[in-house]
C-alpha cells in the first residue's frame, strides 16, 4: 500500500519476536523486510545494512535461497546509490547460485540487472550481451513481464549506440508485451518511442 513507516514498526516488531524465541530464518527474513522498506523510502545506506545483517544469518543457516535474495537485494541498494561496481559483485554472486541451483527465472533477472549495470557504467556492448542472455531466457520459461522489459533495455542501449531503427524494433516489442499482459510499463514505451519518431 506505499506505507513504508507502518511497515517499518511492523517488521521491527516481528523481529524482536524471532530474535526472542530464536528464530534465525525469521529473523533474518524480518531484517531483509526492513532492508526494503528503507530502500522504498530512498534510504539504501541504511537498506545496505539490514541487508548485509539478513545475508550474513542466511549463510549461517544455510539457507541457500534467502542468500540469493539478500544478495540481489544488496546488488539492487548498491545501485541505486550508484556504487555500481560494487551492485556488479553482488549480481554476480547471486547469478552463481542461481546456476547453481537450476533457478532459470533468478538467472535471468540477475542477467538483465547485470545489463542495467553495465549500461549505467557506459560499457553498453556487455550491456547488450547480458539482455540477450536474458532475453532467452524470459522466452524460454514464458516471463512476458521480464521479456518486455530487457526488450525496452535493449532499445535503450542500441539507441546509445545511433541504433535508431533497431532501438525503435525492439522498444516497439516490448511495447507489445507490455499491452497484452496490461503493464503500468506501457506509457513509459509509447512516450519514449514519440520521442524517438517511433510512434504509430
Amino acid at each position: 500500500m506505499g506505507d513504508a513507516s507502518r511497515a517499518i514498526k511492523l517488521c521491527e516488531q516481528a523481529l524482536a519476536i524471532a530474535r526472542e524465541i530464536r528464530d534465525r530464518r525469521s529473523e533474518g527474513q524480518n531484517l531483509g523486510n526492513l532492508g526494503i522498506a528503507y530502500q522504498d523510502l530512498g534510504e539504501a545506506h541504511k537498506a545496505i545494512g539490514f541487508y548485509e545483517k539478513a545475508l550474513v544469518i542466511a549463510r549461517e543457516i544455510k539457507d541457500q535461497y534467502n542468500e540469493g535474495y539478500f544478495l540481489g537485494s544488496l546488488g539492487n541498494a548498491y545501485l541505486l546509490s550508484g556504487d555500481i561496481h560494487k551492485a556488479i559483485g553482488f549480481y554476480e554472486q547471486i547469478l552463481a547460485i542461481h546456476r547453481e541451483i537450476g533457478d532459470r527465472h533468478g538467472e535471468g533477472l540477475d542477467l538483465g540487472n547485470l545489463g542495467i549495470a553495465h549500461n549505467r557504467l557506459g560499457d553498453t556492448d556487455k550491456a547488450i550481451k547480458f539482455y540477450e542472455q536474458a532475453l532467452v531466457i524470459a522466452r524460454e520459461i514464458g516471463d512476458r513481464r521480464n521479456e518486455g522489459n530487457w526488450l525496452f533495455n535493449f532499445g535503450l542501449a542500441l539507441y546509445s549506440l545511433s541504433e535508431k531503427e533497431k532501438a525503435i524494433i525492439s522498444v516497439k516489442q516490448a511495447l507489445a508485451i507490455y499491452e497484452a499482459i496490461e503493464s503500468p510499463n506501457m506509457q513509459k514505451a509509447r512516450e519514449l518511442l514519440k520521442k524517438w519518431g517511433g510512434g504509430d
